[in-house]
């Protein structure tokens, strides 16, 4: 399944098995919160995010350079 999240203005695909209302919920809120609070680390990772894959309960983060990819947690 495929969605879009819109995060810093730009629509982000998210790539999920099952992708139901709370677990985009909570992706979401986790995402706002990150650009807000996060370390260098993840604001960089957010900067060039191309992709989002829901695995469980788990975000991976996909930017363009390899290395700055993250896994988030969800719960």
């Amino acid at each position: 399944m495929k969605v879009f999240v819109t995060i810093q203005n730009k629509q982000i695909p998210v790539f999920a098995d099952n992708l139901n209302k709370k677990t985009l919920k909570l992706l979401k809120l986790a995402l706002d919160k990150k650009v807000e609070n996060g370390r260098q680390t993840l604001k960089k990772c957010l900067q060039t995010l191309i992709s989002i894959e829901v695995i469980g309960c788990e975000a991976i983060l996909h930017s363009f350079n390899e290395k700055d990819s993250l896994a988030l947690s969800l719960y």
